[in-house]
């Protein structure tokens, strides 16, 4: 394996067995972080920036990041969007003008949908972590980390398969640039499975009813609850007013942050089962895969050390995400974006957290910007997060991308969509369907 494909603690474990190049430390490699560290979707933004922490930390400790010959430490500047555009718009004028970043990272979804005019025309390299924030217009955006919300058909298909019981679904979803692609999603991913939508509860983020929402789901009698993308605080709210209905079925959710803290306050016998898509990285079942930190129970270990009781989905996403940058920089001798875009480009495959991963995406979102590889499906076992199974995006993609094209159009979330109507944020509404 090359230098340039290997993880990043084979790196810093091979840099420390040959001679250090000069260490530079009037001059810094800047890098911005703009996420919500506060409000209702600060669990996926503060997590993230202290996994940036660690990695920042590592790599300084190890020397700093190697650009021609030599080394530089790298510091991460944080700014709160609070997820509003108009905070986004203005921490990345502060982060470029007067942090001068060489990358930024960012959430994406609403907090991105007005600075893409802007990081183009000041040629910033930016991440998301919502591959369908790309268009062809996002020419500087990547998506090599997380793949949302494409990576939610490994858990129906994988439902389809394990319980084979589970025949209708009723789904919600919120109504902003998160959920419409999500819900899409999952209108398709259900649809390649068999399984019959019988309800769809989209509500308004701002201002959420619990009961509005999850009563006539309960009403259509469904198989299987879903809460496609919710945030953090939504997930919580109607897994315990499910408990507090007595509801027996299966449920699903992209993510499940905090989950301990959902047994606490329904019963480890109903959490018992649940379905979601993002592991704890103690988890026996990553020991075999080589991958950005090489030891993912090591990243564990050190970020619940560190951070307590915070660790969420994205603990570790922004940290896999400064990887693949890094790998890039050094291939390339620069921090230039177009020259560290071409390198990444020219790397074909890279090792993301779960395996192999390609770029992917022209079809659907007008770019090949976003990495695709394997994703894990994740149940709770007695009262504890634990991989089932890793399944193959690609695979699922290769087969079923013109269903999911179909339901992204029908949503309005094809990229030319989106572009043409200059609304990436646009209404998403409740498919008619049978009343129960």
């Amino acid at each position: 394996m090359t230098m340039q494909f290997s993880s990043f603690a084979q790196r810093i474990a091979f840099s420390t067995l040959l001679p250090r190049h000069a260490v530079s430390m009037q001059e810094k490699v800047n890098i911005g972080f703009l996420a919500p560290l506060s409000g209702p979707v600060s669990s996926w933004g503060k997590p993230g920036l202290n996994g940036c922490h660690i990695w920042q930390d590592w790599l300084n400790n190890a020397g700093g990041i190697l650009i021609d010959g030599k080394r530089y430490p790298v510091e991460i500047h944080a700014y709160d969007c609070e997820y509003d555009p108009q905070r986004a718009k203005a921490g990345a004028k502060h982060l470029v003008q007067d942090c001068n970043i060489h990358f930024l990272m960012m959430l994406g979804g609403e907090s991105y949908s007005q600075l893409n005019t802007y990081l183009v025309e000041n040629k910033i390299l930016t991440s998301t972590l919502l591959p369908s924030d790309l268009s062809a217009e996002t020419r500087y955006l990547i998506a090599p980390s997380e793949i949302h919300p494409f990576c939610n058909v490994t858990a129906v298909d994988w439902i389809r398969r394990a319980k084979p019981h589970v025949k209708t679904v009723a789904l919600c979803s919120q109504n902003d640039a998160l959920g419409g692609p999500s819900l899409a999603t999952y209108r398709a991913a259900f649809r390649a499975a068999g399984i019959e939508i019988v309800h769809e509860s989209i509500y308004d983020p701002s201002d959420p009813s619990t009961a509005k929402i999850v009563d006539p789901m309960l009403a259509a009698q469904p198989d299987l609850l879903c809460w496609c993308s919710s945030y953090t605080p939504m997930v919580h709210a109607m897994t315990e007013y499910a408990f507090h209905r007595e509801y027996s079925g299966e449920i699903l959710s992209c993510t499940l942050d905090d989950y301990e803290k959902l047994i606490a306050k329904t019963s480890i016998e109903f959490v018992e089962g649940i379905i979601f898509q993002f592991p704890d990285f103690d988890d026996p079942k990553l020991r075999k895969k080589a991958f950005f930190f090489n030891q993912p129970q090591m990243f564990y270990s050190e970020y619940n050390r560190r951070f307590p009781n915070n660790w969420s989905a994205v603990s570790w996403e922004f940290a896999a995400i400064l990887d693949v940058w890094h790998a890039a920089v050094e291939k390339v001798g620069s921090t230039n974006s177009v020259s560290v875009l071409a390198a990444m480009k020219s790397m074909g495959q890279f090792n993301n957290a779960f395996g192999r991963a390609q770029w992917w995406g022209s079809e659907l979102l007008g770019v090949d910007n976003a990495l695709v590889g394997d994703w894990p499906v994740v149940t709770i076992q007695n009262g504890k997060a634990q991989i089932v199974e890793f399944g193959s995006v690609p695979k699922w993609l290769a087969k079923h991308t013109n269903l999911l094209k179909q339901e992204f159009e029908k949503n309005g979330q094809l990229w030319r969509q989106r572009v043409e109507s200059g609304d990436t944020s646009s209404p998403i509404n409740a498919r008619s369907l049978p009343k129960p």
